[in-house]
């Protein structure tokens, strides 16, 4: 009969915050290689899908108001109207009609 070493791993503990109170864990491979988290910036409109710019309702220096259309996009067979989130001017529109975009594009950027 053989005796079996037993070898000790040493786990190696991660602390993790949440709601100001400390958690020591470990953690996954999927966790560890994740995109790290971006801050949502106001008044930047990117595209959420892949798709086609149909139509282009601002230009860049123009006043928008809260609610208004900016800009169309197409994409699997739906049109998305891009809205202002607040009133503002448009700042840079980086996008024209019949376009192709991917997803996070920037397409239109509002200063408040």
């Amino acid at each position: 009969m053989k005796k079996e070493e037993v070898v000790a791993t040493k786990v190696k503990y991660e602390t993790l915050i949440i709601d100001h109170v400390k958690y020591k864990t470990t953690l996954t491979n999927k966790y560890n290689a994740r995109k790290p988290y971006a801050e949502i910036v106001p008044g930047v409109m990117k595209a959420f899908i892949p798709g086609t710019i149909t139509e282009v309702y601002v230009v860049a220096g123009q006043k928008v108001e809260e609610g208004d259309p900016l800009v169309v996009l197409e994409a699997m067979k739906m049109l998305n109207e891009i809205r202002a989130p607040f009133s503002g001017e448009v700042k840079v529109l980086n996008v024209e009609k019949g376009q192709r975009v991917v997803k996070n594009q920037v397409l239109v950027e509002i200063s408040f």
